[in-house]
């Protein structure tokens, strides 16, 4: 074992699925709220939440809020009382421009935000490309020593974003509201990534009722070979750098993807 494997970090995620509800922030907060105090005593320094978590997938962009928004505050104040980072799916309303988005906030765990994503791949089949505006660029945050790559639900379809980012990350993060008539789908998606670009891949997807939907969960993580990351009592998984950087160094098949061999 190099040293550079040995003394990779290690990072603990929980994955925060639950019932976000529809079209009540103040509610969905308070569900929030009792995920992250069982996922940070149950050991997670991360504990990633769903897709638009405050509102559900709704195409109401009047409810969309800007990152000083009491709904961010909301999340950050969790963050800083319970010590843990949290990455929250939040429908935004950027102040330059107006334009609402559909982002993914990460808060450290002083409660300051260290990164916000914006999907740039937007669910047409469901009208969301007419309400809101996609993001322009990939996104990468370091989180106590592990490098994450940022995705959001429908993104999850569209390999090339995830390989383009690949050799920048140990682990990537989706966020989502995937329906339950198309979980199998989610299922082979999460794992599809994982081997492909030979790293964790953690998928939060929501559980209930919303917009006329239901969501059964299914939130899992897959290593670097594609085997299932198993959870912990509190849906607690450990991401393991040693691990990314052994499978990459053993079979380094995304030194292939630049060769133009066929």
């Amino acid at each position: 074992m190099s040293d550079a494997t040995a003394a990779a970090p290690r990072l603990a995620i929980a994955l925060g699925e639950y019932d976000t509800g529809w079209h009540d922030p103040a509610a969905s907060l308070r569900g929030a709220e009792s995920v992250v105090a069982r996922a940070a005593a149950g050991g997670a320094r991360l504990v990633v939440l769903p897709e638009m978590t405050t509102t559900g997938f709704t195409m109401e962009t009047d409810r969309a809020v800007p990152l000083d928004s009491p709904d961010v505050g909301r999340l950050r104040e969790l963050a800083r009382r319970h010590g843990v980072w949290i990455a929250a799916g939040v429908a935004l309303r950027d102040a330059s421009d107006d334009r609402a988005t559909n982002g993914l906030v990460v808060v450290d765990a002083a409660g300051e935000i260290a990164a916000v994503h914006r999907k740039r791949r937007l669910f047409a089949y469901g009208d969301e490309d007419r309400f809101y505006a996609p993001g322009e660029r990939a996104t990468v945050v370091g989180i106590e020593g592990v490098r994450a790559g940022l995705f959001i639900c429908y993104e999850l379809r569209f390999p090339e974003l995830f390989a383009a980012v690949a050799d920048e990350v140990d682990v990537m993060i989706v966020v989502a509201n995937w329906p339950a008539s198309r979980r199998a789908h989610w299922d082979t998606l999460l794992r599809a990534r994982a081997i492909e670009c030979q790293c964790a891949v953690v998928g939060v997807n929501r559980t209930g009722e919303g917009g006329g939907l239901s969501y059964d969960g299914g939130s899992a993580a897959f290593g670097p070979w594609g085997d299932a990351l198993p959870p912990n009592d509190a849906a607690v998984v450990t991401v393991d750098v040693a691990e990314v950087r052994r499978v990459r160094e053993r079979y380094p098949f995304l030194k292939d993807r630049v060769r133009g061999n066929g």
